[in-house]
């Protein structure tokens, strides 16, 4: 890491948002520590310094207490000028059907990671006046999930514990930012369980590229929230303001239920 350039750090950056977000940082003049837990992290790496940024690599699973902690040691007596938290994973299916251990996955990854790692990175940060905290939250986190219980659940937490933590440093010189996209093509779907057999799943997506950009846009400005990603996404977002709870999830049931795959058009979308 350079003294002249500043960084920020990107969990999930394997691919996907998380993969674009890093990109967007990169091409602004930061250096980055990304994250992820899987192989394609040192391609991903490769492909960041050819926009001339330094970029540390830092393979951990935040399912767990000691992927957290390494996370942490990597950016220990370095700067972060902005942490991007948006590792998430989700699971697909009736919730009598689907294994406790991948209900409990999602929960470790996208509220307990979280929450395990705002705390040091926020501290720090209020401490000198200046950072800012970006986290991934989702339209999902709007709306009641059928089919996809614990994921929405998941990103309501997140979306209430990032407006509660904005309101928190609203004068101490940080900014926190969460940024709601829609479906997006990503590996999502696919390790959900969710990719061809629910509509939401066979539908059209937007891009990740477009998510990110907004997202970075957002984040820089210290938005509070935005929803991220194409028209749509963002009629999703104002619809979840006025609908009652009740049609959200019967709305959102018709996308997630098994079974319904079969039903999407080159024109659906989530």
């Amino acid at each position: 890491m350079t003294d002249t350039r500043p960084l920020a750090l990107i969990t999930g950056a394997s691919a996907g948002i998380g993969y674009e977000l890093a990109r967007q940082f990169a091409e602004h003049g930061y250096d980055l520590v990304v994250n992820a837990e899987d192989e394609r992290l040192e391609s991903a790496a490769r492909s960041l310094r050819e926009t001339g940024a330094q970029v540390r690599p830092v393979r951990a699973d935040l399912r767990t207490r000691e992927g957290v902690e390494r996370l942490l040691a990597a950016v220990e007596g370095l700067t972060v000028d902005v942490a991007a938290l948006n590792a998430g994973v989700g699971q697909g299916g009736a919730f009598v059907d689907t294994d406790p251990a991948d209900d409990q996955a999602v929960i470790d990854l996208n509220v307990t990671a979280t929450v395990r790692l705002a705390k040091p990175l926020l501290r720090a940060m209020v401490a000198r006046g200046a950072g800012r905290i970006a986290f991934t939250s989702s339209v999902a986190s709007m709306m009641p999930g059928p089919f996809q219980p614990v994921y929405n659940a998941s990103k309501s937490f997140v979306q209430s514990f990032a407006e509660a933590l904005g309101e928190e440093v609203r004068d101490t010189g940080v900014t926190i930012t969460s940024f709601m996209p829609g479906a997006t093509e990503t590996d999502f779907f696919r390790r959900a369980g969710m990719a061809h057999d629910t509509r939401m799943g066979a539908s059209k997506k937007d891009d990740p590229a477009q998510v990110a950009e907004q997202a970075f846009t957002a984040i820089v400005k210290g938005e509070r929230k935005s929803v991220t990603g194409s028209l749509k996404a963002k009629a999703m977002g104002a619809a979840g303001k006025v609908l009652p709870d009740g049609v959200k999830a019967a709305a959102h049931r018709r996308m997630a239920e098994p079974g319904t795959g079969k039903d999407a058009g080159p024109g659906s979308g989530a």
